[in-house]
């Protein structure tokens, strides 16, 4: 059994030697599952409790403990109780901060955890509670380090991504090349439980065996920064009629008009940047790196959209959306009239 738990290098280590402890069977006494890819979490759990209590004396051996039932004397009595004709017990928390206790609590939680008996496993899951693994009582910290081995859900991108949704296509009978894997990614903005639900509608739209964009476009629901890709584009093209129709449908996604706004901003500073890198002759490595994303698309997309317009209009729709954001916050003007009257505003500043 994996009695001494580890941390993770990288996102994906912790993943890793999950899988090698599914497949060996030697699993740790204690694990942290948490990370933004909450289908991968909830694929990784269901393995889990699979793999260590799935049988006819599963209600014996299995224990969920949240919010509603948690206490340190339920938690003790969960990890004693000995497994009933079955190898291990498994104990699920949920959503518990470890090391936002008091003094009392950690010491208590910190001999817990130090003295897991053999057959006992416990797997604390992060949802709508941040992970933390550090704590002011050392104690506790120390037992956090040493017991508990955590493992992170980071979202996927990139050909690892590609290559699962051209997976659950096929699954379907259906094919779809690489790019359009990666242009499904940038519509629904990557989650994985997002795009599971897309790929079913998706493959029961299409009428042929094979996906075009065209079955993307019909059914799926775009995310908000796709969304916002769809409203530059209409500026860029000179077409303010379409931009504004394109707002239109983003205040129908019931988004607030100061996210809206936000949005907006956050991505003309992007095309901004796209727009002076292209100047100084670099390309979309120096740009991943400067706005943090993983995305090649993503990135080229953005670079495309700098080229068909001036950096005169990037630092405009900056200014602009600041002026906005400012007016939206002091007034109590309409803050879907405020959206609409910036695009308008750009679209002058762009026939120019």
């Amino acid at each position: 059994m994996n009695n001494m738990a580890k941390q993770p290098e990288n996102i994906d280590r912790g993943l890793n030697q999950l899988k090698s402890d599914l497949k060996t069977g030697a699993f740790s006494k204690a694990y942290a599952f948490y990370g933004e890819e909450r289908y991968l979490l909830d694929y990784y759990l269901a393995a889990l409790k699979k793999a260590l209590v799935s049988g006819p004396m599963e209600d014996f051996n299995f224990r969920r403990l949240n919010s509603e039932n948690f206490s340190l004397d339920a938690l003790r009595d969960a990890v004693s109780a000995p497994a009933m004709m079955a190898e291990y017990v498994l104990v699920q928390v949920e959503d518990y901060d470890l090391t936002g206790q008091n003094a009392e609590t950690s010491a208590a939680l910190a001999e817990i955890f130090s003295d897991l008996p053999e057959g006992c496993c416990v797997v604390f899951v992060y949802d709508t509670v941040a992970y933390k693994r550090t704590s002011k009582h050392e104690a506790l910290a120390a037992a956090i380090r040493k017991n508990i081995f955590e493992v992170k859900f980071a979202k996927r991108t990139g050909k690892e991504l590609s290559d699962w949704i051209a997976r659950h296509f096929r699954k379907l009978g259906k094919t779809i090349t690489p790019d359009l894997c990666q242009y499904l990614v940038f519509r629904t903005g990557g989650m994985m439980t997002v795009l599971a639900s897309e790929i079913e509608k998706i493959a029961a739209y299409s009428a042929a065996d094979a996906i075009v964009r065209a079955d993307i476009d019909a059914v799926t629901d775009p995310a908000l920064s796709a969304a916002v890709f769809d409203v530059i584009d209409a500026l860029a093209e000179n077409n303010s009629g379409v931009a504004l129709t394109k707002l239109r449908e983003l205040f129908q996604m019931d988004e607030e008009p100061i996210a809206l706004l936000a949005a907006l901003g956050s991505h003309f500073r992007k095309v901004h940047t796209a727009k002076v890198l292209l100047g100084c002759g670099k390309g979309a490595d120096a740009l991943m790196e400067l706005i943090g994303t993983k995305s090649e698309y993503y990135a080229g997309k953005l670079l495309s959209q700098a080229r068909r317009v001036s950096e005169e209009f990037c630092r405009h729709a900056v200014e602009a959306c600041y002026r906005a954001d400012c007016g939206m916050k002091r007034s109590f003007d309409d803050g879907e009239a405020i959206l609409e009257t910036l695009i308008l505003d750009l679209a002058q500043e762009v026939r120019k």
